[in-house]
């Protein structure tokens, strides 16, 4: 049988284990709201992600299906969305190949303090596409359809005329404007108050045809467009 001494011995150490777990609730009661666990701010953009990628996939496909009720419900809703970042150059079940190849140049003018011109030479822009992306196994999206994407844009929307009758047509007027003004700002350096492209359309030759180039069917001036005297707006 346990002494007197023992008993008085557990007695005490129940009473001091009681307080301590007495303290410790109140102690768990005075601490603050407890925190919102990682994972529910994870899942949050996990749904945020999936909902853009299913909005974005949903408006490129009307963009690029035949015409039907929905997509020319919401024409300027999906091209708000897809121009001009998400630019399609094709169609779906109707494919549409190019047919000529499209020889993009540009030239500059600089308007002198005694009001003399001094037109530069064309620069062919295309040419430089076609370096960087010849013999480069990874060539960027930029070298590959930028150029060729934003000059099939503008003839889309401004056709021959060279006027824009909308506000899409004058955007994308300064976004072709905008790359060519950039690409011979970096090659050349040179500053300019004006900038002019010319277009050459070249047929497609068949394979295997005559190494001997093609006769150009089209060569096309656009008008000459002010820029800054640092060669940008």
């Amino acid at each position: 049988m346990p002494s007197g001494v023992e008993q008085a011995e557990s007695k005490e150490s129940g009473h001091s284990d009681g307080g301590s777990t007495a303290g410790g609730r109140r102690s768990h009661r005075g601490a603050g709201p407890p925190r919102r666990p990682p994972h529910i701010f994870t899942g949050a953009a996990v749904v945020l992600c999936l909902a853009v990628t299913l909005i974005h996939v949903t408006l490129v496909f009307l963009h690029v299906a035949p015409a039907n009720a929905i997509s020319q419900q919401y024409n300027k809703q999906i091209d708000a969305w897809v121009y001009p970042v998400f630019e399609q150059n094709w169609r779906l079940f109707a494919p549409d190949p190019e047919s000529v190849n499209r020889q993009i140049s540009a030239r500059t003018m600089r308007i002198d303090p005694d009001g003399s011109e001094q037109v530069s030479d064309w620069f062919d822009l295309s040419d430089v596409d076609n370096s960087a992306t010849e013999h480069n196994p990874f060539p960027s999206h930029t070298t590959q359809n930028m150029l060729r994407r934003a000059w099939n844009a503008y003839f889309e929307t401004l056709g021959t005329d060279d006027e824009p009758r909308s506000e899409r047509a004058a955007m994308i007027r300064q976004y072709l404007r905008n790359i060519a003004v950039d690409r011979v700002t970096e090659y050349r350096g040179d500053s300019f108050d004006f900038i002019q492209l010319r277009v050459v359309a070249v047929p497609v030759g068949a394979p295997g045809g005559s190494n001997r180039p093609a006769t150009p069917v089209e060569t096309r001036h656009l008008p000459w467009w002010e820029v800054t005297p640092r060669g940008t707006d």
